[in-house]
């Protein structure tokens, strides 16, 4: 153990083999050959060891997990563990990697999320994965490390196979050693109360009596919620242990990899593609962020669809690759093109010019199908191929579709001549179902994108937010992430700029460089702000390579929320700027919300105040009539509808097909007229309506 080399080494490193020896786990003279090992390879000594078959891995992880204290899991049974879409969302894929830590359960009740990784007692990794993921307490599980990245690949990119070379790599006397331990998904060897830091532990209650291990079965994986949601029994479970898979075939005999654009590699393509896409469209006001927007919206149908992760992907890269080369002045959406002769002859010329630009990366045939198809119509009127209906690819009338829509509502060079609201373009859209469009398409999109938009604005989770900073390169990751975590982002590159733009309202969040041109210009910005109406109280955040301290305490007498030196983790940073809106917000009085019932209708409306517990009263402005509907934590309590009051006025208005609302958040029922649940309530108004009730 006293190799001249240990002192390079990482103290972890000698900590592990420590433990284990103390624990009569490894023999002493096996260190000096396993520390060899890690310094010629660079690998994990946990994998050091396992590889060696010193040690079998059930008791590695045992006697690590009570050093740690900390539950442990077994790569068998973690290979089994099925991480669901809604858990996965609370961490991002890249953080997920960068940091070496996966979801696996969430608790509603107490807001705690457990993770796997192979270094819990690492609190500064826990730390922002609490702040990434909003949870209230990070509860670790040990697991050897290249267990961790497999469950990554296999959750957050459909990797099947990642599990597969770990479980041939182990040794036949390791894998007959762990079979004591199949009963256990988790287990926990009970340590002193203090032996590590209270963060890195598991609550006490938790823990097993002195004498006995802690034993977790996949009863223990129970029905959780995502945070920003009320618990509730009725939903879905996040994670759970499924029956074993079949082993996997001999090396020999082994079929060849699956194509990379369904797996790791896939994801990490349609990533560099979000990225460089985004940067190439910086030089065009016009068309500033438009194909990581079409990408979004392809991902939101294809999700809507229950697409499988592979075809969803595809569906995304050709959004992002749907304009490349395509440099003309006029934007060739399939509509313009329907519309216009001179976007027509451009288009016949380029709409294989992304294919042949990328012809060297070997696309998957489902994503250059969709771009070369993209300007077909469903009358079979368009080109290249004439094609109509269902044989025009999936990805091509979605894609068709997206593309539309993004340029409808932020370019004002459309057909239109004028950016339209998103009930207005998909009523757009509505106009050339059956023509241009898929019908069915049309309808499912226009579900999607409406009903979520305002779903988002009745439970205050969508923010708009100002970047102001010259460098695109800078803000351009920020600003994907941002968008991808539901911010509508806008984007200054002068202080001149950001004023007009904070002058015309709806900006809830600044994120500002110090450095705009010329020295502090940035404070100066922040004071002209402060100065005038729209921005004495507007939430301010500096991030700047700017690190002196008479700059920072100078922002912070001017009241920014916080002060971040770049670079940072993007992925960490909108966690943390969630968390401050978040944490301001909730000390405020709450803003109204009003749309049309075009948007989204009546009975949908009462589901989300339900299901979100809202207060406030509800009005309703239609051609027939007047009327409200007053909410307490989600329940009708009372209604009113022209001379009618009470639960048949509730009944009269779920029938309004049209009409305006606007929801006032700060009202305060006095009485309660109605005592049934919404839910009944919902119930027998569409039981009425079925049956053509009055």
């Amino acid at each position: 153990m006293s190799s001249p080399r240990t002192p390079t080494l990482a103290p972890k490193t000698k900590v592990v083999c420590d433990v284990l020896v103390r624990d009569g786990v490894l023999r002493p003279d096996r260190v000096d050959s396993i520390l060899a090992r890690v310094m010629r390879t660079g690998e994990r000594v946990e994998e050091a060891i396992l590889d060696l078959g010193y040690v079998a891995e059930a008791d590695l992880l045992k006697s690590l997990a009570a050093y740690y204290k900390a539950f442990f899991i077994s790569s068998e049974k973690l290979a089994k563990v099925d991480v669901s879409r809604v858990l996965l969302d609370m961490i991002p894929h890249r953080f997920a990697e960068q940091i070496g830590i996966c979801p696996v359960v969430f608790d509603a009740k107490t807001y705690a999320l457990s993770v796997v990784t192979a270094d819990p007692d690492d609190l500064e990794a826990l730390r922002e994965t609490q702040l990434a993921s909003g949870a209230r307490e990070v509860k670790p599980v040990l697991a050897r490390p290249t267990a961790v990245k497999a469950l990554i690949a296999k959750a957050y990119t459909g990797d099947l196979r990642a599990f597969a070379l770990l479980e041939r790599q182990a040794p036949p006397h390791v894998q007959s050693m762990s079979t004591m331990y199949e009963r256990n998904a988790i287990a926990l060897d009970p340590a002193p109360e203090n032996a590590v830091p209270s963060a890195a532990r598991v609550p006490a209650a938790a823990r097993a009596s002195s004498s006995r291990e802690r034993v977790v079965d996949e009863q223990d994986f129970v029905r959780t919620a995502k945070p920003g949601g009320p618990p509730s029994a009725a939903q879905p479970r996040v994670a759970k242990v499924l029956d074993p898979p079949p082993p996997p075939p001999p090396v020999a005999a082994q079929a060849p990899a699956p194509p990379a654009d369904k797996g790791v590699a896939g994801a990490s393509f349609v990533e560099l593609l979000h990225v460089l896409v985004s940067l190439l469209e910086t030089s065009r006001a016009d068309l500033r962020g438009h194909s990581a927007q079409v990408a979004r919206l392809a991902r939101r149908m294809a999700e809507r669809m229950q697409l499988d992760a592979g075809t969803t992907a595809m569906s995304v890269a050709a959004a992002f690759i749907h304009d490349l080369g395509k440099m003309g002045s006029l934007h060739l959406t399939p509509l313009n093109c329907s519309e216009y002769d001179g976007h027509k002859v451009l288009a016949q010329k380029a709409f294989g010019v992304p294919e042949r630009l990328l012809e060297p990366v070997r696309l998957p045939k489902e994503s250059t199908d969709a771009v070369l198809h993209m300007y077909e119509r469903y009358d079979g009127k368009g080109f290249p191929d004439g094609i109509g209906g269902k044989d025009i690819p999936l990805g091509a009338r979605v894609l068709a579709i997206c593309d539309t829509y993004a340029d409808l509502i932020s370019n004002p060079r459309n057909p239109f001549r004028k950016t339209l609201s998103p009930v207005d373009a998909c009523a757009a859209l509505a106009k050339y179902k059956d023509t241009i469009f898929d019908p069915n398409l049309v309808d499912l999109f226009r579900s999607t994108v409406v009903g979520e938009e305002l779903t988002a604005r009745l439970l205050s989770s969508r923010w708009q937010a100002l970047v102001v900073d010259l460098d695109p390169e800078e803000t351009t990751v920020l600003e994907l992430r941002m968008s991808e975590q539901g911010f509508v982002v806008k984007t200054a590159r002068s202080a001149e700029q950001a004023l007009k733009m904070l002058a015309e309202g709806q900006t809830d969040l600044v994120i500002s460089e110090i450095d705009l041109g010329k020295p502090d210009e940035g404070l100066r910005l922040l004071t002209d702000a402060r100065n005038e109406a729209f921005g004495k109280d507007l939430p301010w955040v500096v991030y700047t390579r700017r690190q002196e301290r008479a700059i920072a305490q100078k922002a912070f007498e001017l009241g920014v929320l916080d002060y971040v030196s770049k670079p940072a983790s993007a992925d960490v940073f909108v966690a943390k700027l969630k968390a401050l809106l978040e944490q301001r917000t909730s000390t405020k009085s709450p803003q109204g919300v009003s749309g049309s019932l075009r948007e989204m209708g009546l009975p949908d409306l009462v589901q989300v105040l339900f299901h979100s517990r809202k207060s406030g009263n509800l009005r309703i402005r239609a051609r027939e009539g007047n009327g409200e509907i007053q909410f307490v934590e989600g329940n009708v309590v009372d209604a009113g509808w022209r001379e009618q009051r009470g639960e048949e006025a509730f009944y009269a208005m779920l029938k309004l097909a049209d009409g305006d609302f606007a929801l006032d958040p700060s009202f305060r029922a006095t009485s309660r007229v109605i005592h049934q649940s919404s839910e009944a309530l919902l119930l027998e108004g569409m039981r009425r309506m079925d049956e053509g009730l009055g």
